[in-house]
């Protein structure tokens, strides 16, 4: 098969993640932070492991302000319902994912205001909008690094300056970038930043985190043990127990920290520059075809490595069904849980068909989708 839904999860893994997660379940499968044997100590050591990868590679000082999550939605929402209270005011963008929209659509009922900061038919923002939409109760500002509907990449580290100015929280959502763009907490005042382990860190599927800066208060969603404190009814606050209740997913998050490992060892230049080829010339192929309507900036200076099209009138899910059933080729179509996105780029009715490339796809997997979209094209 030809893998092009990377921009929902990586795959293939580097063989080192397999073989974390797999020697973690056989040879130190035990309980980390739970008991003092050799067995759970090795286990800890592990998770431990893997968030000083993340903290080195975000530029994080302190590891103890990585919180392992399941997924880039539990860090979202705990960024979010943790800090905004009743009275709040948050920002965001007409282009991000539903993780975002739909946690902050839900505290309206709480007393919270939003401002859906509407971007251009390509996906970007106008940060003068965004400026300009702080008012005195503003709390936040979430936005996406990079869409997973159009790879349109946000200037984040210009809105961070903004949002550090006017005392604001700044949240940055790095689904689609995380592994692959340089993301330096301090130096894009990033107060909050939320991934997933599965995609461009090429982790297992089940992991994610979020990192919260020092001195920023969270509130958890939920108590229970954290093999601290164990002699107190209270939820500890220490960092990062207060937010890590129960039994971690420590193959899991092995495999997270091996799938880091190999980003260390390729470097993240080498990463981009890969998938900024692949991705420029399958824009530049597509734009050879007729009916092919290409979403978003058709660059790839200035989009990640996500492309969504349509061929003519055609459904989009149809598309993706004969890519997959005739031509073993993996995308994704419909709205991709950004349905703001869709109606920014004028795809709301239709969806799109969205190729996510990665890393370990090559300029061959892109010929087969070209072959493969002209084929296509020829029988409408």
């Amino acid at each position: 098969m030809v893998y092009l839904d990377n921009a929902a999860t990586s795959y293939p893994k580097p063989e080192k993640v397999y073989d974390a997660v797999l020697d973690h379940m056989k040879n130190f499968g035990a309980n980390p932070g739970r008991s003092g044997h050799q067995l759970a100590l090795q286990a800890g050591r592990g998770i431990f492991k893997t968030r000083e990868l993340i903290a080195k590679l975000f530029n994080i000082e302190n590891p103890m302000q990585v919180v392992f999550t399941c997924n880039a939605t539990d860090s979202l929402n705990l960024a979010i319902k943790g800090v905004l209270k009743e009275g709040d005011h948050v920002i965001t963008s007409s282009m991000e994912h539903n993780s975002v929209l739909r946690p902050i659509k839900s505290l309206e009922s709480k007393g919270i205001e939003n401002t859906i900061i509407q971007c251009d038919c390509e996906g970007f923002i106008n940060t003068k909008d965004i400026k300009n939409a702080i008012k005195s109760n503003t709390k936040m500002i979430a936005l996406t690094h990079g869409s997973n509907v159009t790879g349109t990449i946000m200037p984040i580290k210009e809105v961070g300056k903004i949002a550090k100015e006017a005392n604001v929280l700044f949240l940055v959502d790095g689904a689609q970038t995380g592994g692959i763009y340089d993301i330096d907490v301090n130096e894009m005042n990033i107060d909050l930043l939320a991934l997933p382990g599965h995609k461009g860190l090429m982790g297992p599927q089940g992991t994610g985190f979020l990192y919260i800066r020092e001195n920023l208060n969270v509130m958890h969603f939920k108590e229970g043990g954290t093999g601290s404190k164990s002699e107190e009814l209270t939820q500890p606050q220490m960092m990062p127990d207060r937010y890590e209740s129960g039994t971690a997913n420590a193959p899991g998050i092995s495999g997270l920290g091996a799938g880091i490992e190999f980003i260390l060892k390729e470097g993240l230049e080498k990463i981009r520059n890969h998938e900024k080829e692949l991705t420029q010339y399958f824009i530049d192929e597509l734009k050879k075809i007729e009916p092919v309507k290409i979403y978003g900036p058709k660059d790839a200076e200035k989009q990640g490595a996500v492309v969504s099209i349509n061929i003519g009138s055609e459904d989009s899910s149809e598309i993706a069904y004969i890519l997959d059933s005739a031509f073993n080729i993996a995308v994704r179509s419909g709205l991709h849980c950004a349905p703001l996105a869709h109606k920014t780029i004028g795809s709301f009715e239709q969806g799109t068909v969205r190729f996510g490339i990665g890393y370990f796809n090559t300029k061959e997997d892109i010929d087969k989708a070209i072959v493969a979209i002209k084929e296509i094209c020829s029988e409408i």
